[in-house]
């Protein structure tokens, strides 16, 4: 007798281009969090850190939806990151009740050795693939990025 859930989706479900980018994506956290580690860092922080970067005085409710995680989250990171020293608090100019976040020296530290961490990892993929695969890689990335944007 077949129940209904054995088969809710195609057989080639999983052969699926969101899938195959799913994997990845599950390989190079798994691969970043390991190397990160012995910094005492954790991927999700490594990428906060580099958006604070990117663009100094983000707020934690801008954050939380560049990066598609709930304010709370971006908040508890925050609090940690804070702790260490590695992120500053500082009143928006505008709005009195908004924080806006910026690196401090040892956060400037801290991205600098854990970027380090990352370009290791980067260099791995380029070298396994070459760099005329890594770049079409990097191109059809951009185009899925673009193509899902636009629908």
């Amino acid at each position: 007798m077949r129940h209904d859930d054995e088969w809710p989706v195609a057989a080639s479900a999983l052969e699926r281009v969101t899938w195959a980018l799913r994997r990845a994506e599950w390989a190079v956290q798994a691969r970043k969090d390991q190397r990160l580690r012995p910094l005492g860092m954790a991927a999700a922080q490594y990428t906060l850190l580099m958006n604070v970067h990117s663009d100094p005085g983000l707020t934690g409710a801008e954050l939380a939806r560049r990066l598609n995680v709930t304010p709370q989250a971006v908040a508890s990171q925050v609090a940690r990151l804070e702790e260490r020293g590695q992120l500053a608090r500082r009143p928006h100019p505008r709005h009195r009740h908004v924080q806006e976040l910026h690196l401090t020296d040892a956060g400037r530290a801290s991205l600098r050795d854990a970027d380090a961490v990352i370009v290791g990892i980067e260099q791995l993929i380029a070298e396994k693939l070459g760099p005329k695969k890594a770049a079409q890689l990097r191109a059809l990335l951009d185009e899925v990025a673009d193509v899902v944007r636009e629908a």
